[in-house]
């Protein structure tokens, strides 16, 4: 086994965890779930049937990511945030069939006690914060906020709050310019 789970984690069969992941205290990996390389998910999660993890994830504790969900290379999630998979769902009937894709593509972070509702997608390098509620797609390196999340800026790749001059702005990591409110790498 090139990876680890702590004694008190399930693993079902049929799941494919790669090398360097971590899986701690109480949590659950479901058949058919896929988990890339160098990940690490804490205490009381749960990767549902079918879920795709890529390389790189960090999943803090109390996490079920349900099935439906696609998680891109290097996300980080925080503490307790939540997926949902069904947009009307109630316990009395079966809505398996109407499960809704999720997508969270590369290196975004979504906060602590954060809600994603089902059947969006979450671009780049975004980032969602603390408590926000993300109920539509979320522009790549967009910071989301409230209750209903809104855009009150934009990050770079660094997870820092972009300052503008011009409409370019630039972390350690590349140059970025605005163009017609899309915020565009120009330099790396």
């Amino acid at each position: 086994m090139s990876y680890f789970a702590h004694e008190t984690a399930i693993i079902d069969e049929s799941v494919v965890i790669g090398e360097n992941t971590k899986i701690w205290h109480f949590s659950h990996v479901l058949s058919e779930a896929t988990i890339g390389e160098n990940c690490s998910f804490g205490q009381n999660c749960v990767v549902g049937p079918k879920v795709n993890v890529g390389n790189g994830v960090k999943v803090q504790n109390n996490v079920s990511i349900y099935e439906g969900v696609e998680i891109e290379d290097d996300v980080f999630l925080g503490p307790s945030m939540v997926f949902t998979n069904v947009i009307n769902p109630r316990a009395f009937i079966q809505r398996k069939e109407e499960f809704k894709k999720t997508l969270l593509k590369k290196g975004c972070s979504v906060g602590a006690n954060a809600t994603i509702v089902c059947g969006v997608t979450i671009g780049e390098y975004a980032l969602i914060g603390s408590g926000a509620v993300v109920n539509r797609d979320v522009k790549p390196y967009a910071l989301m906020v409230g209750v209903p999340a809104k855009q009150i800026g934009w990050v770079g790749i660094s997870g820092n709050t972009l300052v503008f001059k011009d409409n370019i702005a630039q972390d350690e990591f590349a140059v970025y310019k605005l163009i017609n409110d899309n915020l565009e790498v120009v330099k790396r």
